[in-house]
């Protein structure tokens, strides 16, 4: 089913009605689903798990505005896929290179947890941001939620391919999924997940696309 990003969307109950209470308590947040950024026709789409409350929720741009995104732009411009170490707001100088952000979940959920309904109800969203693009070669998952995502988006079983940091799976369609831990505070903060790690990644990507 083609079902392209529609910034109004509240077919999931729970997510919009927690959407406008925090508007209502931050008036200045974006408070919206948070629209996929970077390069229109890209080879590398990354996919995380859903807005932060003060990161893209807040500003209107994936991993925009708080911890998570902190590691995660400083490694797209080491690796050339970004003009710019770090993402501070929707309206900054930053561009994306070959390289495409997006969320499983547009909305900011409760907790940071989207409900399993909530995540396949914004599945054909992802199904319909992939199917869109020509050059895409790579699909980085960043935790096992967006890798499940991605999996469900293009009709495979979950069960043929399991998450596991650093993992990469071919699929049936020629794209090859990466795995790796989501770069949230807790992760990085833990050391679940190390800035070497993180880079490690990446480096098999950019190796890989260009091979």
């Amino acid at each position: 089913m083609n079902k392209p990003f529609n910034s109004t969307c509240n077919e999931c109950p729970r997510l919009a009605g927690f959407l406008a209470d925090v508007k209502t308590q931050r008036p200045d947040y974006f408070c919206q689903p948070v629209p996929a950024f970077g390069d229109a026709d890209p080879q590398l789409l990354i996919v995380g798990l859903a807005p932060g409350m003060h990161g893209a929720n807040r500003t209107g741009r994936p991993f925009t505005g708080d911890y998570a995104g902190v590691l995660l732009y400083e490694t797209l411009h080491r690796f050339g896929l970004s003009n710019q170490s770090v993402s501070e707001h929707a309206a900054d100088p930053l561009r994306l290179t070959g390289c495409r952000i997006t969320n499983a979940v547009k909305c900011l959920p409760p907790e940071n947890k989207p409900t399993p309904a909530e995540i396949r109800q914004c599945n054909p969203y992802l199904a319909t941001e992939m199917a869109a693009f020509d050059k895409l070669k790579a699909v980085l998952a960043l935790g096992s939620v967006a890798h499940q995502s991605v999996l469900r988006a293009l009709g495979l079983k979950l069960k043929d391919y399991a998450f596991g940091h650093a993992a990469v799976h071919d699929l049936p369609n020629g794209l090859r999924l990466y795995d790796s831990y989501h770069c949230s505070r807790y992760n990085t903060q833990t050391k679940r997940l190390t800035e070497p790690m993180f880079h490690s990644v990446f480096e098999q990507i950019i190796n890989d696309m260009k091979g």
